[in-house]
Order: structure tokens, then sequence, then C-alpha cells
């Protein structure tokens, strides 16, 4: 059990909020338990809207996490609840952290982004953290075979901890499609991550993440995601007519 744990739901979707993350998955991970890690945040959440086997993979997952500033809004204004943000590249450092200092013999393997960036996202990891045991990487473009290549060396493999890489909802179909080849893995759709640690790219300022305005800085960085970010308004909608709705009930 998660140390703190609690669950709520956003807009019919579950998020499970805690005080120790990375520990419980650790203990998952030495007891051999599978788990998917969802990094929920208002983007996906109104993706999920439109694709029920988004929504489903997210309901099924073993824990969801509340990664995006619109999420944490929603738990702290609608729902009265002390929340505070987990960005899902937090998480991942977090647990490559637990995993390098008290899991010596588990390996990781990452998956995703352009070709070269998930090996250089690799080798920062191991300067960071000596201790600890990446044991593959793979490009997120690749043919068909090479992707059957992949699965192979992963079945092959059973890495114990699986980062991917593809962008929602690619990456979390690709996890539901997948997991059962290293049923006793913990599987972490970490998005752009592979980026941010090969240096491909840098993360907003710490101060615009402390005021939930990292998805400003994103923008910045990636200005043809601007479609993307209407859902950011459309979320806040829902949130809005949720909210009035529960409060006539």
């Amino acid at each position: 059990m998660i140390e703190g744990y609690k669950e709520f739901s956003v807009l019919g979707l579950p998020i499970h909020v805690a005080t120790n993350y990375s520990g419980y998955l650790l203990e998952r991970l030495h007891s051999r338990i599978g788990t998917h890690v969802v990094t929920l945040n208002a983007e996906m959440t109104m993706q999920a809207e439109r694709d029920r086997t988004l929504a489903n993979i997210i309901k099924a997952a073993d824990l969801v996490i509340p990664d995006g500033a619109g999420v944490v809004l929603y738990l702290r204004l609608l729902l009265k609840q002390d929340v505070r943000r987990v960005p899902g590249i937090e998480l991942a450092e977090a647990l490559l952290e637990q995993v390098g200092q008290n899991s010596p013999d588990s390996t990781v393997f990452f998956y995703g982004g352009k070709p070269g960036t998930a090996a250089a996202a690799a080798q920062y990891w191991q300067k960071q953290i000596p201790g600890l045991n990446i044991a593959g990487t793979h490009s997120g473009y690749h043919s068909p075979e090479e992707e059957a290549e992949l699965r192979s060396t992963l079945s092959k493999m059973q890495p114990q901890v699986i980062y991917v890489g593809l962008g929602v909802p690619r990456q979390e179909l690709w996890i539901k499609q997948n997991r059962h080849l290293c049923p006793q893995a913990t599987w972490v759709g970490v998005g752009g991550s592979f980026d941010i640690w090969s240096g491909a790219k840098t993360r907003a300022p710490a101060w615009l993440g402390d005021n939930n305005l990292e998805w400003l800085y994103r923008l910045y960085q990636e200005p043809w995601r601007w479609k993307r970010m209407l859902a950011l308004p459309k979320f806040a909608f829902k949130a809005l007519i949720y909210g009035v709705k529960t409060k006539g009930t």
C-alpha cells in the first residue's frame, strides 16, 4: 500500500495521491509485481474523453499520478484536497535513483525518442548514478521488423524497469499491447523525458513550474503544440461545469 494513499476521480479518471511514489514502486519491483504508471495531465484527460481505449488503459493502470497543473488545480479547488503536482519526469528520476542505490541487480531499459536520444539519456544517467544498470536502449523510429526484434529483446532480457517515451497516447497504447512481454516489470510512459536527459531540450525554470506554468515554456519551445494546448481551456470548462453540477446535487 502506498504511504498516505488516497484515490480520487478527475472527470471519470482515477488519480492516486500519495507521499512516496518511488518507494512504493521500488517495493513492488522487489516483490516482482508488474506495474503500469500513468502520468495524468489535462491534455491526456481530454484525449481520454475522445478515445475510449486510452480511457480504459488509464482506468486499468496500477498507479496514476497528478502530473499536470490542471489536474492538481482540479483536486485543490473542486475536491478541496491539499495536493502537490508530481511531474512525471521527476518521478522517473526518483525511481532511477532508488533502483541505482537500493536495487543494483535490477535492469533498466529506455525506449523512444529520435535515433540516439535514448542512448544519450542512458549515458547521462549512468554518469549520475554509477550503480544504475541500464541494460539497453532503442529509438522510437524504426521499421516493423525492428520493432519485432525489440519485442524479442525485451522478452529475453526481462528488464525490471522500462521507460517508454513515445508521447501520449502512443506510449500508453504500446505499454498496454506489450506489457505481457515483461509481466513483472515497472512500465512508465515518460513522454519527452529522454529529450531533457540527453540535453536535446531543457526543462522550464523552476519558478514557472512552481507557479503551474511549465506548459507555457513547453509552448515556447514547441510552438507547433498550440493546437494541443487548446485542451487546457477545454479541461477548465469541463471542470467548472462539473463543479456547478456537483454543488447542485
